[in-house]
């Protein structure tokens, strides 16, 4: 088994490769990582080839003798690349991948950004056959069209390929950062710029959480999965006859509802909150598919996510990183 990973020096791809390597099911397969500013290092079982998926003959270079490709390569809110990278380089992966000889399953990380995240309202729990909703920018509409990409190369050619849709993925103290009302804050919304410039700064002070509301003013409720439950899916689907042709939520088994972080917060570390209004729409995505299917179940409960955030401790050796803007 050798396995193709895109994007292996980001947040997902090295914690993929580290449970690969330690999984015992996989004790033989090697990884080619195909990386574009940063390299792997190599090893035995790594080797590491540098370039851009945009670039057809680094491709197929990077195809020769795979058997599994890892999608994990992606941009964000950068309409210079978006094209290049989610687009045309998930072509030439699809175009290399069909014409193989030796590959026998593609993986992609998808995101719930192709579903409109909390842009939109849903009426019922969002399942996999959920019709695509792109909300303003470029990146959800990267999302769309890889999914949609995937889909049609297992119609048209019939290769063998899944989806793993997943919500923002977390790590270490990622959760902790994403309610900062600091210029740390991790993603969005930028709560420092919802409020007076001078509450934000007591704000950030204090500690104070941000209790977001939806357009119904109640707490919203948001969908997020840790990095390591999306690795343990990962894992999951590979080599899974289960998985073939199909798209599976990735996500806690109940979305994050702001409310309840907030008193969480308040009971375990006393930390106050301060309502934000909003216009955006509760959602919950339905994970029963992959757990039928797959046999995978998420470990990371709200508690679990709070607590293994404020819980992590830092070390000089351990900067932390912002792999993409949230």
């Amino acid at each position: 088994m050798l396995i193709l990973v895109t994007g292996g020096t980001g947040k997902v791809g090295q914690h993929f490769i580290a449970g690969l390597l330690d999984d015992p099911r996989f004790s033989k397969a090697r990884i080619r990582a195909l990386c574009h500013n940063r390299l792997c290092p190599e090893t035995e079982r790594v080797e590491t080839l540098r370039g851009s998926i945009s670039d057809r003959e680094t491709v197929t270079k990077a195809l020769a003798d795979v058997t599994h490709v890892v999608h994990l390569a992606t941009c964000k809110e950068t309409p210079e690349d978006v094209m290049d990278v989610t687009v045309k380089g998930l072509f030439w992966l699809l175009e290399a991948f069909r014409t193989s000889a030796t590959a026998r399953q593609f993986i992609l990380i998808g995101g719930d950004a192709g579903i409109g995240h909390f842009f939109y309202r849903h009426e019922a729990p969002i399942t996999e056959a959920t019709p695509h909703q792109a909300y303003p920018g470029c990146y959800a509409l990267s999302k769309v069209l890889e999914e949609v990409m995937l889909e049609q190369f297992q119609i048209q050619y019939g290769i063998n390929g899944c989806c793993l849709r997943a919500p923002w993925i977390m790590e270490k103290d990622d959760f902790k950062f994403t309610l900062s009302f600091g210029d740390d804050v991790f993603g969005g919304p930028d709560w420092k710029t919802l409020v007076p410039a001078s509450d934000a700064v007591r704000y950030a002070r204090e500690q104070t959480i941000p209790l977001l509301r939806d357009a119904d003013g109640r707490p919203l409720k948001r969908n997020f999965v840790h990095v390591d439950d999306l690795v343990s899916a990962i894992l999951a689907a590979l080599d899974n006859r289960r998985a073939n042709g199909e798209l599976f939520n990735i996500c806690m088994d109940r979305p994050v509802d702001y409310g309840e972080v907030a008193a969480h917060l308040a009971r375990t570390r006393g930390l106050n909150s301060v309502d934000i209004p909003s216009q955006f729409h509760s959602n919950w995505m339905d994970n029963s598919k992959a757990k039928y299917l797959l046999g995978w179940r998420p470990v990371y409960d709200l508690e679990m996510l709070i607590d293994s955030a404020w819980g992590y401790m830092r070390s000089e050796e351990d900067p932390r990183i912002v792999w993409y803007p949230g």
